[in-house]
């Protein structure tokens, strides 16, 4: 595990001093307000070994960073890169217009459940690379930018920063005109938790956070089985990358991405960019869990960060049922080997799956059902620290 210290959290540290213009350096003199405030606002970035990560948090309220790390590094958008289609899509179309039901009814599918389809008629019907280049000048973007050539047709290969992702939602939030800051931040709250390809997509911020939040996730890359009960595949139907082509774009086309992007708390508070890459090979349920891992680790001003406790699962597809019974209907499936939050737990019917049997359920409040115990990587059948449903935390 690596420990990155960003912000607030250096002024923490003894080794890490803040340098003052014309060469300075000052630290909060120990017992203050200014001491203890660094103090408690000391945040790192935890991120998994194995995965490369480029991270911003910007608290509107304040106009400040809460956390930077490698903000500027280049990643492969995949999926979010679709606020840019949007955006394109819908500039200087004037405080009157209404949007067409049929560009409305791919917009809102796009935006709350990533459809690919969507996707792919506007970057074709609107001129492919030339809307990156567009809403780069627009927008001011600095590490943007459009598909290598050779696969210009592939709107997910465009280059994306943490800091630009910022950039965008400070736009969209702040400076465009309220029918379209409307339109895409609501679109965005309205986030489903299957997307339009059946992968999970209620990760890093969805799972992080308790409502409010908005969010715009990105996925790209082989994966292993494990999303909302249907088996992985190629996010966008991605070719393979040559290495000139991985050169040409100076980011990372083979490695599975896996972004989480959006706002947190009342009033859109804080603006959260944390844009990963994990090993080759990587199951979407590790990836998931070591993205919501690291987003929780963040400094998220105004974020409420859900109640109960988290837990390693195993299986592939485990079914989340409506109550503690296999005969209950299903709600959904979960990513092979992910990370739950368990709010509760309760007595339930048997389950067996030798050598194990189980009659204790976990009741997982993010997905609104329960799992058999038997499924959560825990030593006893009743999981420690977890109240019975109906009674108090202890």
């Amino acid at each position: 595990m690596r420990i990155l210290l960003r912000g607030a959290a250096a002024l923490a540290t003894v080794v890490t001093v803040a340098a003052l213009p014309g060469g300075a350096a000052a630290l909060p003199r120990p017992g203050t307000a200014q001491a203890a405030q660094a103090a408690q606002a000391a945040q790192s970035a935890q991120i998994p070994d194995g995965v490369t990560a480029g991270v911003a948090v910007f608290d509107r309220r304040t106009g400040t960073f809460t956390e930077q790390v490698d903000e500027s590094a280049r990643f492969r958008s995949a999926s979010v890169v679709k606020l840019l289609l949007t955006l394109d899509f819908l500039w200087n179309r004037g405080p009157g217009y209404t949007i067409p039901e049929a560009d409305r009814a791919r917009l809102e599918p796009m935006l709350r459940g990533s459809d690919d389809d969507a996707a792919n008629h506007y970057w074709s019907e609107y001129g492919g690379s030339a809307i990156i280049d567009r809403m780069t000048t627009r927008l001011g973007l600095r590490d943007t930018a459009p598909p290598p050539a050779g696969y210009e047709g592939y709107w997910g290969y465009t280059a994306l920063s943490a800091r630009d992702t910022v950039a965008v939602y400070r736009y969209i939030l702040d400076k465009a005109p309220a029918p379209v800051r409307d339109f895409v931040m609501d679109n965005l709250r309205r986030s489903t938790r299957c997307a339009s390809d059946r992968f999970d997509q209620h990760f890093g911020i969805a799972g992080s956070f308790d409502r409010p939040w908005a969010v715009k996730q990105g996925w790209s890359g082989e994966y292993g089985k494990g999303t909302c009960g249907t088996p992985g595949a190629a996010a966008e139907a991605e070719p393979a990358a040559t290495p000139a082509a991985r050169a040409a774009a100076g980011v990372d086309l083979t490695r599975p991405a896996l972004h989480t992007t959006g706002t947190v708390g009342a009033d859109d508070r804080t603006i959260v960019a944390v844009l990963t890459l994990h090993p080759v090979g990587t199951s979407y349920g590790k990836a998931y869990t070591d993205l919501g891992r690291l987003t929780r680790s963040l400094n998220v001003p105004g974020g409420v960060r859900p109640s109960g406790t988290w837990f390693g699962t195993w299986g592939e597809f485990v079914n989340v049922r409506k109550g503690p019974a296999t005969a209950d209907a299903r709600v959904t499936q979960l990513p092979a080997g992910v990370e739950v939050l368990v709010g509760c737990q309760t007595r339930g019917q048997v389950v067996s799956v030798p050598p194990y049997t189980n009659e204790w359920w976990a009741y997982l409040p993010q997905y609104g059902g329960y799992i058999s115990n038997i499924y959560i990587s825990s030593p006893d059948n009743r999981l420690p620290n977890v109240p019975e449903c109906g009674s108090p935390r202890p």
